[in-house]
């Protein structure tokens, strides 16, 4: 391996622009290749960042032999593609979150990755921030005993507009695949495995996707999340576990949080402050160019299996609704 991970970044959107700042911030790792669909947009980002090598097509960035990882920034719907394009080129990939449009997808995603021994992970980056390394850990030590319940939202008010990708169903729009997977994969991540029931009810509006919605998801033993994801309304953004001896609380914005409370029961609560370098993508990006630098294909903070667990429980989510993307069988 050389002395720095080679990045490339495919898709010059704004969280392309978010990750390119995170890498930014992580000593070993560089930008040095660009993949846009357009010449002008991928020459703007690359001259942005200072990556030497820009190309007008995706095709041209997966076949870069001086790429060793390509952040997939594309969105939804082109996940599945643009992925098993660049790892069948030989290259590690971090996806951007949600892993695909559903579970088969993923699953295409992950045999690949593994027929082709390509590391490959979503870029769940909320699970690499300290304080969420700070939650596994407590969680992993019985602090507060049994998790019994989480409470999760992730919600913001935007205006309605048809022709965005978060109203647009050939997007994969809604509020479920773009902030409600935060919430899916953080109760994921306490619980430990997939529900074994899922209920949920939500508004679907004039596109015929999700602005709002409710989920109450049932796991072994009784466990119960509580989440909440929207397009059209802005909710509390704050994620809680409650257990047997007492409760965690990742204050808003759960998802980017740096600070962790922990309250155990008749005890005051404690207030950790774990903030990060970097604008917090930096933290998924050392996961992952680590594995790539090791010769591992997963991460065990986000293994692959779990990805295709929570794409699964949003399939299950979404037949409840009665939703269903353009591009689905």
């Amino acid at each position: 391996m050389p002395d720095k991970i080679r990045w490339g970044i495919l898709g010059t959107g704004n969280i392309a622009k978010q990750f390119a700042r995170g890498l930014e911030a992580v000593p070993d790792a560089e930008l040095v290749a660009v993949g846009s669909r357009n010449a002008d947009t991928a020459k703007v980002f690359a001259d942005e960042f200072k990556a030497p090598r820009r190309y007008d097509s995706y095709a041209g960035l997966a076949q870069d032999d001086g790429v060793d990882l390509v952040y997939v920034s594309s969105p939804h719907q082109a996940h599945k593609d643009d992925t098993i394009l660049c790892l069948k080129a030989g290259k590690g990939v971090l996806c951007e979150k949600p892993f695909a449009i559903n579970r088969a997808e993923a699953q295409a995603m992950a045999d690949t990755a593994r027929s082709q021994k390509r590391f490959l992970m979503e870029a769940m980056w909320t699970r690499f921030l300290p304080a969420i390394e700070q939650v596994r850990s407590w969680l992993k030590q019985g602090v507060i005993g049994e998790p019994r319940m989480v409470q999760a939202d992730f919600g913001f008010r935007a205006d309605l507009d048809p022709s965005s990708r978060l109203f647009d169903p050939r997007f994969g729009g809604g509020s479920l695949l773009d902030v409600g997977v935060y919430a899916v994969s953080f109760a994921s991540m306490v619980f430990g495995g997939p529900p074994t029931e899922v209920r949920t009810l939500a508004h679907l509006g004039e596109t015929k996707v999700d602005e709002l919605a409710a989920m109450v998801l049932g796991y072994s033993g009784g466990a119960l999340a509580l989440l909440a994801s929207a397009v059209r309304a802005n909710t509390s953004q704050e994620a809680r576990i409650i257990g047997s001896e007492g409760m965690i609380h990742v204050p808003a914005p759960f998802w980017k949080s740096a600070k962790a409370v922990l309250t155990l029961n008749g005890k005051d609560p404690q207030e950790f402050d774990l903030p990060y370098v970097g604008n917090g993508y930096n933290c998924e990006a050392v996961a992952a160019g680590a594995c790539v630098r090791e010769g591992r294909t997963e991460h065990a903070t986000m293994p692959l299996d779990e990805s295709l667990t929570i794409m699964e429980t949003m399939d299950r989510i979404r037949a409840q609704w009665g939703l269903k993307y353009p591009m689905e069988p």
